[in-house]
């Protein structure tokens, strides 16, 4: 039987994120203001018999489905909530779970750094996919387990304040977030990622 690790369901993708997906999905991109659902599973390969529900069921689009031998996600999106929700019902359905069989979320590192120093910054932006940190800037990064939850964290954070999305990593055993921007933008836009983590409901992984 298949874990359920992540579901979360995004109601508006934000401007910066919804650019930031545009830029790593390998499938079909989305726009802002789409709503999207990210879901992981283990094991990964049975994210393909995930993808094939949602698709047949509704007129969702997806934008990404990574493939490990533990894991495996998939992100879909659509312009109607409705069609988003219907596919993630679908999914769960086809599992024989439901949504409080996800894990809940954990935070394992959440720290900024402010006042950001010039060379720190290139080393960050050489490696990042979404926008860039400038000198000066502070640096908000977090890590939180299962992966998938780091979106729903970004997401929460630009509508929270005016931030710069420079990395978000939703698969593999940690999701990674780094966002950059003015340091009482970064105060209140790591609050709301945070508080979105916590607001997640679901069973305690079993170490």
């Amino acid at each position: 039987m298949a874990e359920l690790r992540t579901y979360t369901f995004l109601d508006s993708l934000q401007p910066q994120f919804a650019s930031f997906l545009a830029t790593v999905a390998q499938g079909f991109l989305p726009v802002a203001g789409q709503a999207a659902l990210f879901v992981e599973i283990s094991p990964g390969m049975d994210i393909n018999r995930v993808t094939d529900v949602a698709l047949k069921a509704t007129h969702v689009t997806p934008g990404m489905m990574i493939i490990e031998r533990l894991f495996g996600m998939l992100e879909i999106h659509s312009d109607s909530q409705a069609d988003v929700r219907a596919a993630g019902a679908a999914i769960l359905d086809s599992l024989g779970l439901k949504e409080e069989d996800r894990i809940k979320p954990k935070v394992f590192t959440s720290q900024v750094i402010r006042a950001i120093n010039d060379y720190h910054t290139q080393l960050i932006n050489r490696t990042r996919h979404g926008d860039m940190i400038l000198p000066g800037q502070s640096l908000y990064v977090m890590e939180v387990a299962p992966a998938g939850y780091a979106a729903l964290a970004a997401n929460e954070a630009e509508k929270a304040a005016e931030i710069n999305v420079l990395e978000v990593r939703t698969f593999g055993s940690f999701g990674r977030m780094y966002l950059a921007g003015e340091e009482r933008d970064i105060d209140v836009g790591y609050r709301a990622a945070e508080a979105a983590i916590e607001s997640v409901s679901g069973r305690v992984q079993q170490k």
